[in-house]
């Protein structure tokens, strides 16, 4: 895919009040740890991530998401009027139905004429949602749009800590592990055919590649057993997810450094999507690219799935890590498996 026409306006994001460590998590496992002489130290030695967010008990996921958006709209100076689209991307809604952008699209008051929808691709939300903006303004139906989302984590990981407790196993610890690295926050990502001024980044092009053969390595839904032991479970094979992952990254590698015709060492930057220590340093080896050329948040954030990678994005904006001139890449990947990476000029 090549993008001539998309603009890369601003990123707002909001983040929880609550900071949750490790050790406190690991706290509420003390029974677990005890029956499996399991040491404290071992969620942040085995992940990396010291500490992530929660939203209060009862929080709106709309709610969220619109001030997110309503940041990055004001950031971007580009009036409610002109925004053509709404998408929102997060795997977290407010309900079945109806959409969850319709709350949002009115709570931001967009115009009765803008396309407004859900999408849903697990952690890789976001970046559908970005290609898919891009399509319309690169076709010439709108002069802007929006992608939002928002996540939560703290009633998935309450569960699964009580669960890991009552079935006191290595297995089910194992199995459980990538739950209590999940952390919350919403973004909003504002996107033009770039009419609105000069000086925001492009984007130039993307690519995707699948492998659906692995679905089942990772699952949040409804409990499956009879009778349900919980109202939803989590169930994540990481091995399988990091082994069989980075093999995806590693072909998709390939094929976008072809489409784009970058080599590794023209790109300068990376923004992926934030899980742990073991999946960023497979992302890089798999990319061929150095440690320094990626900026992480998930020690302090944790995974927020689709809202990892535009938060990082952001906050490597503020920190002067994204510089004008840059070639950046977005890449993210999300259980299904599937993977997305995006080509920028910064």
């Amino acid at each position: 895919m090549k993008f001539s026409r998309v603009a890369l306006e601003a990123i707002g994001y909001e983040l929880p009040p609550n900071v949750i460590t490790s050790s406190w998590v690991e706290e509420r496992l003390r029974p677990l740890y005890q029956r499996l002489h399991l040491q404290p130290g071992q969620l942040e030695a085995l992940t990396g991530i010291k500490e992530r967010r929660w939203w209060n008990p009862g929080h709106v996921n709309s709610v969220e998401a619109t001030k997110a958006a309503r940041k990055a709209l004001e950031e971007a100076d580009i009036p409610t009027a002109d925004i053509g689209v709404l998408v929102y991307a997060g795997v977290c809604r407010d309900n079945f139905e109806p959409a969850t952008a319709c709350a949002v699209a009115d709570g931001l008051g967009l115009p009765p004429s803008a396309m407004v929808y859900d999408i849903s691709n697990a952690c890789l939300g976001v970046l559908n949602g970005i290609v898919d903006v891009a399509n319309r303004i690169e076709l010439g139906q709108v002069k802007a749009g929006l992608v939002v989302a928002c996540e939560t984590a703290r009633e998935i990981t309450s569960i699964m800590i009580e669960r890991m407790v009552a079935e006191g196993t290595m297995d089910f610890f194992k199995q459980a592990l990538a739950t209590l690295t999940g952390g919350s926050g919403a973004a909003g990502v504002v996107l033009s055919d770039g009419s609105y001024g000069p000086g925001r980044p492009r984007l130039q092009g993307a690519a995707a590649m699948a492998a659906p053969q692995h679905h089942k390595m990772c699952r949040w839904g409804a409990d499956q057993q009879v009778p349900p032991r919980a109202p939803q479970m989590m169930e994540t094979n990481a091995i399988g997810l990091l082994t069989h992952g980075k093999d995806l990254v590693a072909r998709l590698g390939k094929v976008f450094y072809e489409e784009m015709q970058w080599s590794r060492d023209a790109v300068d930057r990376l923004i992926s999507h934030q899980v742990a220590n073991a999946n960023r340093f497979a992302i890089l080896d798999a990319l061929g690219l150095p440690p320094d050329k990626d900026f992480s948040t998930f020690p302090f954030l944790g995974n927020m799935g689709t809202v990892s990678l535009p938060v990082t994005a952001a906050i490597a904006g503020e920190r002067g890590f994204l510089q004008a001139g840059q070639q950046v890449i977005f890449m993210g990947i999300g259980s299904g498996l599937n993977s997305m990476m995006l080509g920028w000029k910064w």
